[in-house]
C-alpha cells in the first residue's frame, strides 16, 4: 500500500493563505495587461441626482457589448453625487467622469466640460397643499411662508450649492431626488422638480403644477472629465454621451 501524504497544521495554513494570494496575483497579472492595452482597471462615474438611473441602464449594456472581451473587464463604479458634489467627485478625485452636473464649473478647475442640456424644472406642490390653490402666479413673498424641500449637496471640497431657496425660508433637507419627489407628493413642502419627473405625477393627480412669478430658468447640465488623455472605457463614456438623447430627456 502507497503512502498518502499529510499536511502538518502549517501546510494546512500555508494552502489556506496561499490560494487567495495566487488569485491576487492572477487578478493583478491581468489588470497589468489591461492597462497596456489602454483600458483603464476601473472607472468611477460620478451620477447627479437629476439623472435617473435607469436612464444609464441602455448605455450601461451598450458598453458592455460594445467594448468586448478587455472593455469587458473595466470595473465600473457608479457614485451618487449631489449639486456641486458631482463637480465636487472631480476636484477631490473621487471620480474619473461626472454625468448631469449642475450649473457652471468650479472656477480654476482646469476640468474638461461639455454640456450634455438643459434641465427644465416646474414648481408642484401636493394637491392639498395650501399652494396648490393659490392664486397664480405665485409670488416669491407667498413663496417664503411655506416649507421647500431641497436636496443636500453632497460637496466634501468646495462649497455647497442650493437652487431656489429664499432667505429665511423653512426646508425640509432630503438627501436625494427621489425623495424629494417623495416628499412633495406627501406635502411635507413644495419646490421645483425636473418637469420630466413632475409631469407623470401632475398626470395621475399626485402633483399639481404652479405657474410663478419669477419662474426659474433652465439649468444648463453638462458632463465632464478630468484626465486630458482619457483611456478607452472614458473615451467610449465621452462618445456616447455626445448625442442628442440627452438632451431631449432633459428638456422634456
Amino acid at each position: 500500500r502507497g503512502h498518502r501524504a499529510k499536511l502538518t497544521p502549517a501546510g494546512r495554513e500555508l494552502l489556506a493563505q496561499g490560494r487567495p494570494l495566487l488569485q491576487a496575483a492572477g487578478e493583478l497579472e491581468h489588470r497589468i495587461r489591461r492597462i497596456a492595452t489602454g483600458w483603464e482597471p476601473e472607472l468611477r462615474i460620478a451620477v447627479d441626482t437629476i439623472i435617473p438611473f435607469k436612464a444609464l441602464y441602455p448605455l450601461l449594456d451598450r458598453f458592455y457589448r460594445d467594448c468586448g472581451g478587455d472593455g469587458e473587464h473595466t470595473r465600473l463604479r457608479l457614485l451618487n453625487e449631489v449639486l456641486g458634489g458631482t463637480w465636487d467627485a472631480l476636484l477631490d478625485a473621487r471620480a474619473d467622469l461626472a454625468i448631469g452636473a449642475p450649473g457652471d464649473a468650479p472656477s480654476g478647475s482646469h476640468l474638461r466640460v461639455r454640456r450634455l442640456g438643459e434641465l427644465e424644472t416646474v414648481f408642484a406642490v401636493a394637491p392639498r397643499h395650501p399652494l396648490a390653490k393659490a392664486r397664480e402666479p405665485i409670488a416669491d413673498a407667498t413663496l417664503r411662508e411655506h416649507r421647500i424641500v431641497v436636496i443636500a449637496d453632497s460637496s466634501r471640497v468646495g462649497p455647497p450649492r442650493t437652487i431656489g431657496l429664499l432667505d429665511g425660508q423653512d426646508t425640509l433637507t432630503v438627501s436625494d431626488m427621489p425623495a424629494k419627489l417623495a416628499a412633495q407628493i406627501a406635502g411635507l413642502g413644495c419646490g421645483s422638480l425636473p418637469r420630466f419627473l413632475a409631469a407623470p405625477a401632475a398626470a395621475s393627480g399626485q402633483l399639481v403644477i404652479k405657474r410663478l412669478a419669477e419662474p426659474r430658468p433652465a439649468m444648463p447640465v453638462h458632463f465632464a472629465w478630468r484626465a486630458e488623455r482619457p483611456g478607452r472605457a472614458l473615451a467610449w463614456w465621452l462618445k456616447a454621451l455626445d448625442d442628442g438623447r440627452w438632451a431631449a430627456l432633459l428638456a422634456r
